[in-house]
């Protein structure tokens, strides 16, 4: 097999320009114009899952207390009742409505959304507000209950995929464009923690601390 030609790669410009990272990691996997058209063109299928696929996320967040705390503080944007402990949750709380609401917008999104530098904001976006980077401060969703949605998410959209009525060379096609476009999401989520770690780091070794992996 013939090795392409040796590509430069500004590895300081993938941590500050948003749109050179994005594009590496699509031309990396392979994420092709083809793939988003792909994506387009299944709106059709996929936007009849939304509701279903909105209401399995928050069933299983319901199933732990270490996911279910986070709706115990108010959320960006919402205005209506806190809830003063969990047993006040349930999934027709305002605020879960709420959530659940930004979770449709969210999906139907990128499924219809068309692939820009707008669009790259708000895939990075969704990352940040999970972190103390965004939206309430006091809102810090720990990164491996954001994998463990991500995994969760991806598995049900790849399961209703794969049961759809159409052909398997299309069902393959919008599994593997949805795969690597749910990837890129998952690094533009990542990103956040990993800077946010850098910074305690440096504020630990700046205090006497201990920079080794924690």
């Amino acid at each position: 097999m013939a090795i392409a030609t040796l590509r430069h790669i500004d590895e300081k410009r993938l941590e500050t320009d948003l749109d050179y990272r994005v594009d590496y990691l699509s031309e990396f996997a392979g994420f092709t114009k083809e793939d988003v058209a792909t994506i387009h063109g299944a709106a059709g299928l996929l936007a009849p899952i939304v509701p279903g696929l909105v209401d399995s996320v928050y069933v299983k967040l319901f199933q732990q207390d270490a996911t279910l705390r986070h709706f115990l503080l108010r959320n960006e944007g919402f205005s209506g009742p806190v809830p003063h402990n969990l047993e006040e949750l349930d999934l027709n709380h305002p605020q879960i409505i709420h959530r659940k609401q930004h979770l449709a917008n969210y999906l139907v999104r990128l499924v219809t959304g068309e692939y820009s530098t707008k669009m790259n904001g708000y895939l990075d976006m969704v990352g940040k507000i999970h972190t103390a980077g965004a939206g309430n401060q006091e809102i810090v969703v720990p990164l491996v209950q954001m994998n463990a949605l991500m995994v969760f998410v991806s598995d049900a959209v790849i399961a209703k995929v794969m049961a759809a009525d159409a052909p398997p060379e299309a069902r393959v096609k919008l599994c593997r464009a949805l795969n690597k476009l749910l990837w890129i999401q998952n690094d533009l989520i990542s990103r956040h923690y990993v800077s946010h770690q850098e910074e305690s780091c440096q504020g630990s070794c700046g205090s006497g601390g201990s920079c080794r992996g924690n």
